[in-house]
């Protein structure tokens, strides 16, 4: 009996620093929706915010390396309470689509943070990842670590500073216990705005930086020569929720840390290892601290939880961050992970599309009661 196509609706770009990111994600999960199964409808959000239709400005489709936003593109509108009904506006004309999902390939604020998620949820359509409130507590790097902190998992010590509130280099180092620090923007991934410390000279300049992308920094103590380790996880849609083989990270000397450059522009900028040079034990603990890690966020569907693991103490690992939903190049982790343990990317979105329906359906029900 023929199976009855599906309309996904594919969101990518954003009003992010990580727009070029999500581009990048979104032509990698296309090349891995089977399209016998799935009719593609391609949403590019400006980074002034509006959704236009991109299909006709494709025209690399599936083999596309990056997907771009059309120039001139008939601006497009979700329905609240719609059940999936989109208005593509086109002129002085307009016309009606129904999608029967959605995988928001979004990055950063205004797409990972809940933001797009609580929208989704309101125009009652099946999406892919994380609800609400799990995008927004894994993508406020002070909340999460505060979570993470009160359910007794391991975080690297750090202090939150704001505009109103700054703190100098001394302080820094007298609250951390160390000269080497870290400065993150507390909203915002893929390394954006995060720079290493080790002088006060340093610091004001890496503030001064962050604070272009953020109103909140975390600033951590550095873990010398700290290993990073990754691990995917995932829920399908019963609720089983398992870890993925772990891999490291092994950026280049001369980047120093995981950067934005080592991740994106450098192509010799970091090295990944797959599976991790781990012991057994310490691999079992890692996945069952990212499991804990993902239930203590109240993430779903998937997210790559990062640890820092102390060279000299490898007993000592600490919690990272969790990304709920995680870079999907060709290079990303959160993919190749599951591809070392068997889970081909194709795979892999059959049952995150299957856990969003299961999700959109249980939450329908709830609703009736």
């Amino acid at each position: 009996m023929m199976q009855t196509r599906k309309t996904i609706g594919l969101l990518f770009g954003g009003r992010s620093a990580e727009h070029e990111v999500s581009q990048l994600s979104a032509a990698n999960v296309l090349r891995a929706l089977d399209p016998e199964r799935y009719d593609i409808v391609l949403i590019g959000i400006g980074r002034d915010g509006r959704w236009v239709l991109c299909d006709s400005g494709n025209g690399a489709g599936r083999g596309a390396r990056s997907l771009e936003i059309t120039e001139g593109a008939p601006q497009v509108a979700l329905l609240p309470g719609g059940n999936g009904e989109m208005i593509v506006l086109d002129g002085k004309t307009s016309r009606s689509l129904h999608l029967d999902a959605v995988v928001p390939v979004l990055h950063g604020p205004n797409g990972e943070d809940g933001t797009v998620q609580g929208f989704l949820q309101l125009a009652n359509v099946p999406f892919v990842g994380s609800g609400v409130m799990g995008s927004a507590a894994g993508m406020d790097k002070d909340v999460a670590k505060r979570l993470l902190r009160d359910a007794g998992l391991p975080v690297v010590p750090f202090v939150t500073i704001t505009q109103d509130k700054p703190i100098d280099y001394h302080a820094a180092v007298d609250a951390l216990g160390s000269s080497d620090l870290f400065i993150k923007p507390a909203n915002m991934g893929s390394s954006v705005g995060v720079a290493r410390a080790t002088n006060a000279d340093e610091f004001a300049k890496a503030c001064t930086n962050a604070f272009r992308y953020d109103g909140k920094l975390l600033v951590e103590k550095g873990v010398a020569g700290a290993r990073e380790i990754e691990c995917s996880v995932l829920e399908n849609a019963s609720g089983e929720i398992r870890a993925s083989p772990l891999g490291e990270i092994a950026p280049a000397s001369s980047h120093g840390f995981y950067s934005y450059d080592a991740k994106y522009i450098d192509a010799d900028g970091a090295m990944l290892r797959i599976p991790a040079a781990l012991s057994a034990e310490q691999t079992q603990k890692l996945q069952e601290l990212a499991i804990a890690t993902f239930k203590a966020l109240a993430c779903e569907a998937m997210a790559r939880i990062d640890f820092f693991v102390d060279p000299k103490r490898e007993e000592a690992i600490f919690v990272n961050e969790a990304n709920t939903f995680p870079g999907f190049t060709s290079i990303s982790m959160y993919p190749k992970l599951w591809e070392a343990g068997g889970l081909p990317t194709p795979e892999l979105m059959e049952i995150l599309l299957g856990h969003a329906v299961a999700r959109h359906e249980r939450r329908n029900a709830l609703a009736l009661v």
